[in-house]
Order: C-alpha cells, then sequence, then structure tokens
C-alpha cells in the first residue's frame, strides 16, 4: 500500500525489503572497514558497523516516507482543477467513468495517474464501485478519497456528481487557504525567533546597567 502511494508501482514489497537489506549491509560493511582500517579499533569497527546498518536499513524506509509526502501534497494540488473538469464532464451528460476518461486522455499529473489506474481496474473486469473504492483506500490524500468514494456511491446509487464535485471542490479550496493561513502564522513565528534572541540580551543588559549604581551607589 505504501509503495503504491508513493508511486512505485512498478515496485514490490520483497524488492523494497531486499533493497533495505542491501543497503544496510553494504553501509555496515563500510563503516566497519572505517573502523578497522582508519581507526585501528575493533570497539570502533563494531560501533561504526551497527550504525552503518541502522542507517543503510532505514534509508530505503525514509525515501519511500519522502516520495508519500511529496505526492500527497502534488494530489493536494491539483485535485481542485481535476475536480473541477470531472464535473463539467458530468454536467454536459458524461457518465462517471465517460468523465474520467476524458480527463484521462487530455491531461497528466499525479491524480490523473489515480484515476488511470481506477480505468485499468475497470478494463480488467471489476466493477466500478469496487474500483473507485480500492482507489479511495491506497491514495495517501484524504480529499482524494472523498473524491473516489463519491465516484463510488454516484457509480452504485446513480447520484448527480456534478453538484457534489463542485462542492467538494470548494470544500478543498476552503482547506487549502486554511492550510495556507497556519503555514504562514508559523513562518511569523519563526521570524521572531532570531529577532528576539538579538534584541532580548541587549535589552537585558540596558536594564541590568544602572543596577550597580542603584543598589551600591558605584560610578
Amino acid at each position: 500500500m505504501r509503495l503504491r502511494q508513493a508511486g512505485f508501482f512498478d515496485d514490490t514489497p520483497d524488492a523494497f525489503r531486499l533493497r533495505q537489506v542491501v543497503t544496510g549491509t553494504v553501509a555496515g560493511l563500510a563503516g566497519a572497514v572505517i573502523g578497522a582500517f582508519l581507526v585501528r579499533s575493533p570497539v570502533v569497527a563494531l560501533l561504526l558497523g551497527c550504525c552503518g546498518v541502522v542507517v543503510g536499513a532505514t534509508r530505503p524506509r525514509a525515501k519511500l516516507d519522502g516520495a508519500i509526502e511529496e505526492r500527497t501534497e502534488r494530489i493536494r494540488l491539483e485535485l481542485y482543477t481535476v475536480n473541477q473538469l470531472l464535473a463539467m464532464h458530468l454536467r454536459t451528460g458524461a457518465g462517471p467513468i465517460q468523465a474520467v476518461q476524458r480527463v484521462v486522455d487530455r491531461g497528466q499529473g499525479v491524480v490523473v495517474e489515480e484515476l488511470t489506474m481506477v480505468l485499468r481496474s475497470v478494463r480488467a473486469g471489476t466493477s466500478e464501485t469496487e474500483a473507485f473504492e480500492r482507489a479511495a483506500e491506497s491514495t495517501p490524500e484524504p480529499s482524494a478519497a472523498r473524491t473516489f468514494k463519491l465516484f463510488a456511491a454516484g457509480a452504485q446509487r446513480g447520484a448527480d456528481l456534478g453538484i457534489a464535485l463542485l462542492e467538494l471542490s470548494e470544500d478543498i479550496r476552503d482547506a487549502g487557504r486554511e492550510e495556507l493561513r497556519r503555514t504562514a502564522t508559523k513562518r511569523r513565528a519563526t521570524m521572531l525567533v532570531p529577532t528576539i534572541a538579538v534584541l532580548a540580551p541587549v535589552m537585558l543588559l540596558f536594564i541590568a546597567a544602572p543596577i550597580p549604581f542603584v543598589v551600591f551607589g558605584a560610578r
């Protein structure tokens, strides 16, 4: 599931685990060699070997997490436009799969890749409802999961997806604005830290400078 969320569609869990083992082994051997031949200490060689194994084994996982985070952000940025296009095709009389096909034929991006996987599942014999439900379970972005669940419900019950997609697009835009406000607030707070770190000692110095004269009468 996490490999799919990261966009590594051609990778398999066994291949990923093997890559972790190989990377950890190579890094561990490199650390042991450095400790044995450069530092000339068995204890240091053992410690560096263990650290190399840990770092090498966790590096593919960190790369996977970073890919998932990047893919989630891209889906969040693209989803509003894609939902608007899907709603436009649905309002002009296209069915759910036909609307998805039109967007896939003319568009590109991460959301289009997700929709392409849905179309492949449908062509392979999976029902429309099940294909969209699987896409909702595997996507890393909750808003995209809501879109796919909406399509699954529309394919099953024949609901009006056009209006629902437009409403969902507005929710996505409002959530994006709120996220920008929170990010801007955090960045303003971060920018104040160096200012306070520089000015606070100077202010304390000006406040504390007269204390010896006031207390002891010293000049």
